[in-house]
């Protein structure tokens, strides 16, 4: 395992990151507040994932996941609105981290300009490691298993009931699309972050998403009330779930990075999940978008798809709204990425990779011929799968 410091850039390189990797002396310092941790004695990894520092450290006695965040982009309760939903998740069954309290009892540990929490690591295979959001599944076996995480993760979440997060970066929530008005709730989630509403070149690159995205809106609007909410992960790809084995008939047996929950929905989940999983993103050339050769694996999407129902069937409204959502989830994670470039990073040049070339560039190509396709093979699956349960 490799502890050189290098982060997933937007375009699927390997870049220098944004944020210093942690040291073992930080380490020590912070595990020291830990009853039961032991004395750090190495770090293990080296987090690619560009928005923290993370590594898995081992210990005297055992290992353990830390994570630092800049209080720009974590403080306390921000960090907190994670753990509450993690602690839930834990107490009713399902297989995700359990997040260690320090002595004090706090899970969320702030330090200088740092937040810090710290996570047991699950005992099993981190089989995608070092995969990028968008590359695909090693097998459709793993998808159909992907499938099945999600929906035990929604059944544990059913109860949990906790009102959607407050404004903050990299938090993949659902409201523009949720209503009859998106110009007007796009409007309301640019005027509660300053960043976004004062860059221009972000306000342009909204109203030409918002018409791109209109008739999938119209789409999906008829079938909003049948969405219940729910608190949600949002960020589900093969490299944020823990294997059984190296095969290709491994099994996803633990969840981890909640970091972009929210309250939003079952199909909304699902359809990050897809996006993020079914289509290869980065095989578009940049600036081209539009185009159509990002390949997408249907095998794999009708895999997802069926082990998600075998632990979880999707209501006749859900199957339906799976396609329009598709085409919309992700509008509010491209608009917080950029975000985080403006208000945190302070890069006009990365706000513009997010709100021109993922909000708007993929809002294309659903437009195009290969985003059609993904979408007329979700439509078509629904309207199977009606068939089926009529019969």
């Amino acid at each position: 395992m490799s502890t050189v410091a290098k982060a997933h850039g937007m375009d699927g390189t390997l870049v220098e990151p944004d944020w210093p990797p942690l040291a073992l002396d930080e380490v020590r310092a912070l595990l020291a507040q830990f009853q039961g941790c032991g004395e750090p004695i190495e770090i293990l990894t080296v987090s690619p994932r560009p928005f923290s520092a993370a590594s898995v450290v081992s210990t005297k006695s055992g290992r353990v996941f830390i994570k630092r965040h800049h209080r720009t982009v974590r403080d306390v309760e921000g960090l907190l609105e994670e753990h509450r939903f993690l602690r839930f998740l834990h107490a009713h069954g399902a297989a995700v981290p359990r997040v260690l309290a320090a002595a004090s009892g706090e899970t969320a540990i702030e330090a200088g300009d740092w937040t810090y929490e710290v996570h047991e690591t699950p005992a099993c295979l981190d089989l995608y490691e070092d995969a990028l959001s968008w590359t695909p599944f090693r097998s459709a076996m793993h998808a159909h298993s992907a499938g099945q995480a999600v929906a035990r993760l929604h059944d544990a979440a059913r109860k949990f009931s906790a009102p959607p997060r407050k404004p903050r970066p990299l938090v993949a929530s659902f409201t523009i699309f949720a209503g009859t008005n998106p110009s007007g709730a796009m409007e309301n989630y640019l005027a509660a972050r300053p960043a976004l509403a004062a860059d221009a070149a972000t306000r342009h690159d909204c109203e030409q998403a918002l018409d791109l995205l209109a008739p999938f809106h119209a789409e999906l609007q008829p079938l909003l009330p049948a969405l219940a909410p729910l608190w949600t992960h949002n960020d589900l790809h093969a490299s944020n779930l823990f294997w059984s084995d190296a095969g290709a008939e491994a099994r996803a047996v633990a969840t981890i990075d909640f970091g972009l929950a929210d309250r939003t929905n079952a199909v909304h989940d699902m359809a990050h999940a897809i996006e993020r999983n079914i289509v290869e993103w980065l095989a578009l050339t940049p600036g081209q978008a539009h185009r159509d050769d990002a390949p997408v694996h249907l095998d794999h999407l009708l895999a997802l798809l069926s082990g998600y129902e075998s632990v979880r069937p999707l209501s006749d409204e859900e199957a339906a709204a799976l396609a329009p959502m598709a085409a919309l989830c992700h509008a509010e994670f491209a608009l917080t990425e950029a975000d985080y470039f403006l208000g945190v990073l302070h890069s006009a040049e990365k706000a513009r990779l997010a709100s021109e070339g993922y909000l708007v560039g993929h809002a294309q190509w659903y437009r195009g011929r290969g985003g059609q396709r993904l979408l007329d093979a979700l439509r078509d699956w629904a309207k199977t799968r009606e068939r089926k349960v009529a019969r």
